[in-house]
């Protein structure tokens, strides 16, 4: 699928689109292809790549929008704010990363097609 083809798809930018698979080729997810008829292809095992590897491989982009605005600050009360949601932020992120980590890109894939077949009948492609 060509770049501008997935940027159409999750409503954002080309480039966007280019810089985030950059990430996943340097990990050997995925493959590109210039040219007419190219575009990027999975180049991976499904059962042997999960979520957790491909957040990884972005970079492990923030996961909240929330958080410590500065490690060194002057205010006590931002100091205690800050001590208290560094430990739940940590624990809240071990949570995820551990539950990403057992979402493999087969199991999506077998949801993906699953709800395909639900919705538009087991031949049907989206639209």
């Amino acid at each position: 699928m060509t770049s501008e083809a997935l940027a159409r798809a999750l409503n954002t930018n080309p480039v966007v689109v280019r810089r985030l698979m950059g990430g996943l080729r340097e990990h050997g997810y995925v493959h590109s292809e210039k040219g007419h008829g190219g575009g990027w292809t999975l180049s991976c095992q499904l059962d042997q790549v999960t979520l957790r590897d491909i957040y990884e491989a972005l970079d492990a982009p923030r996961l909240f929008a929330i958080g410590n605005r500065s490690e060194e600050t002057e205010c006590l009360v931002e100091e205690a704010v800050n001590h208290a949601m560094s430990s739940v932020l940590a624990d809240v992120k071990a949570q995820f990363l551990a539950c990403f980590g057992q979402i493999t890109l087969a199991a999506l894939h077998a949801d993906f097609h699953q709800r395909l077949a639900a919705r538009h009948g087991p031949t049907t492609l989206c639209k």
